[in-house]
């Protein structure tokens, strides 16, 4: 293996990049129009342009990808995470081509692929199974009659792909027709397949999965587990090793069990089987076939480089260690960094300012415990052809506490701005008292989000007032009133707008008079220690300091009107790029508060945007299909009708 051809982008080709470079294996990447700049794109050997943006016309077109390995000569290709990484048809076109498939046998991919498939090759392992219903009769009446047997609550799943799309709660069999034309929608934008599967739901469990890895020459291990509960729209964003809720003994029961499925369907290589944890008893959720996002997790604990181990396995070498040779050392913690704002919905944008956290923010942790994976960079775009993941930040200490408290310190220390990140949020989620005590359930966001998205606003509240004002006066001082009477200004900071008057006392210092409150002096410190700005419009910035992240805008020069109501129940608007995929009203149809209004599809996932108020539908502006932008106009609203539903 001499050459190997990543058919993938962002920071999982990076991470595959370093590990070959070290290797002294040669790199091919592949990029899309909108990745032509990217990191990724100048690090490897050679660079090929797929030409086109979306992924249908680029990281998922066969034709192209065995097209850049024949003409760079690559003898290999490794597939990275999502996309192709998990599609048999896929993995046996490289082969046939001749190339080295750096992943599990086609077949194998083929059995564990499918949800369905793998539950009913489990079963004859005796792995444990949810009852449900996996069959070749894919209509609504046969779901509503096995929904019907089986009970709820109850999962409705797509049967292809991962990451949690495809998937729908259903706690009333009222819910069900819903449930199901919305998880097939999904299912068929994400993964060209809409076969779906319904099983029963565990309302409390832990999402607890094991790392296998097989050889060629019938040997399979597991290296241990990782707990990866704290998920939103079951996507996770922390995931910890080894789990707070695994001892030894059921770290082998639940070993056994990956084990026997892995070798049940002739695997080879890295795979992941994820179970759903309810007290001592586990279940199987399904198995991934392609290495992990959350990979780096095992790694730390384990000290092995598992893409080193992929390519060893794919040139035929056997595993380096035995069962009883893996060691699992200390505590492991990712966080992923998303671009998206407090309700988890997906920014597109620039990145303005970017800068890692510095090595002294870890001082406490393990020697060597801080990792980051990403291809962040000054410049770089975030577009809505791809998912919202920025990067990955990866904490080892020799316990579970002191990697909790590196990781804050390295969420704090990160600076991403000119588009939002859930920064401040992963830090408030690892200090919050459910998860730092090792009791964090799946749930775990959904009963705690909302506390936990109040206390960081009242923090950027009472710190609001000082970046703002710096941000008017001293970063942009041309805008400074020639006269020594107080300024009115009204700052705009989620949605909210505050009126204040502003006098310029002389030496940078301010005086802020606001209604109900007695006046307080400010004095401008510009650079402002642990306070990063940037300016992402004319008159609105984006600042971060430590665990706060705060955006204000200036509305002074807007009519009190328009300030005030910040497009509040007159209008929707779309708040990222994205497809227009369904639209539940019509106009002059009668809403309630939190009405599902537009549908749109987003790097990957739907997202429903709702009625603020109630109110009757005006006018709708966009139709199925159709591309919106941030800030466009989608449905417009008139007061609510009388009788209207509150």
């Amino acid at each position: 293996m001499k050459k190997i051809l990543i058919a993938n982008r962002s920071e999982i080709a990076r991470r595959i990049i370093h590990t070959a470079r070290r290797m002294g294996i040669e790199t091919v990447v592949v990029y899309s129009d909108p990745d032509a700049n990217a990191l990724h794109v100048r690090e490897a050997t050679q660079a090929i342009a797929l030409g086109g943006a979306a992924s249908a016309d680029t990281y998922l077109r066969t034709d192209k990808l065995l097209a850049a390995a024949r003409a760079t000569g690559a003898d290999a290709v490794h597939p990275g995470y999502g996309f192709l990484s998990e599609n048999a048809d896929f993995a046996q076109a490289v082969v046939d081509a001749g190339l080295t498939w750096i992943g599990p046998p086609p077949g194998a991919i083929r059995a564990l692929g499918s949800k369905a498939g793998a539950k009913a090759l489990a079963q004859t392992q005796g792995v444990p199974c949810l009852p449900g219903y996996a069959g070749d009769d894919q209509s609504d009446e046969r779901f509503a009659a096995e929904a019907a047997r089986i009970g709820t609550p109850l999962m409705v799943k797509a049967v292809a792909g991962g990451g949690g799309r495809g998937m729908r709660l259903v706690t009333d069999l009222a819910q069900l027709p819903a449930a199901l034309d919305s998880a097939r929608s999904e299912a068929l934008a994400g993964f060209g397949c809409g076969d779906l599967l319904i099983e029963r739901a565990l309302l409390q469990p832990r999402h607890v999965e094991v790392q296998i890895f097989a050889d060629a020459h019938g040997a399979c291990i597991h290296l241990g587990e990782r707990d990866c509960s704290v998920q939103r729209r079951h996507q996770k964003i922390i995931e910890e090793a080894p789990s707070p809720a695994v001892d030894a003994a059921l770290r082998e029961r639940m070993g056994a069990c990956a084990v026997a499925l892995a070798q049940a369907a002739g695997y080879v290589g890295a795979g992941t089987v994820e179970f759903l944890l309810n007290g001592s008893d586990f279940y199987l959720m399904e198995m991934n076939t392609r290495l992990q996002v959350e990979h780096p997790v095992t790694e730390a604990l384990t000290g092995l480089d598992l893409v080193e181990w992929q390519i060893r396995v794919a040139r035929g070498e056997p595993l380096p260690l035995t069962q009883d040779q893996v060691h699992l050392q200390g505590h492991a913690i990712e966080v992923r960094l998303c671009a998206e704002d407090a309700h988890f919905r997906p920014h597109t944008g620039r990145v303005l300012q970017f800068s890692a956290p510095p090595a002294a923010a870890f001082e406490r942790a393990a020697p060597g415990a801080l990792r980051f994976d990403h291809a962040l960079e000054e410049g770089a775009e975030v577009t809505p052809h791809y998912d919202a993941m920025l990067g990955k930040l990866i904490v080892h200490a020799p316990t579970r506490a002191e990697a909790i408290a590196a990781l804050v310190r390295a969420l704090h220390s990160t600076r991403v701005l000119g588009l939002p990140t859930n920064r401040a949020f992963l830090a408030a989620c690892l200090q919050h008292p459910v998860f730092s005590s090792g009791q964090a359930l799946v749930p775990f966001l959904a009963e705690h989000a909302a506390s936990l998205q109040d206390l960081l606003l009242k923090k950027e509240l009472s710190a609001l007032m000082q970046p703002a004002l710096e941000a008017i006066f001293a970063l942009n001082p041309a805008s400074d009133l020639p006269c020594s009477m107080a300024r009115p200004l009204r700052l705009r900071h989620q949605g909210q707008v505050h009126s204040v008057a502003v006098r310029e006392l002389g030496s940078g210092r301010l005086q802020v008079e606001q209604a109900g409150a007695e006046p307080t002096s400010i004095t401008l410190q510009l650079p402002h220690r642990g306070v990063h700005y940037a300016a992402v419009g004319p008159l609105r910035w984006h600042w971060q300091t430590d665990g706060v992240d705060g955006w204000v805008e200036d509305a002074s020069w807007e009519s009190a009107t328009r300030a005030g109501a910040a497009g509040g129940a007159t209008e929707l608007r779309a708040p990222f790029n994205g497809k227009v995929v369904a639209l539940p009203v019509a106009a002059g149809q009668a809403l309630a508060a939190g009405d599902t209004v537009v549908v749109i599809e987003s790097m990957k996932l739907e997202h429903s945007l709702s009625s603020p108020a109630a109110a009757t539908v005006a006018e709708l502006l966009v139709a199925p299909g159709q591309q919106v932008s941030p800030g466009q106009v989608l449905a417009r609203f008139a007061p609510a009708t009388q009788g209207a539903p509150a």
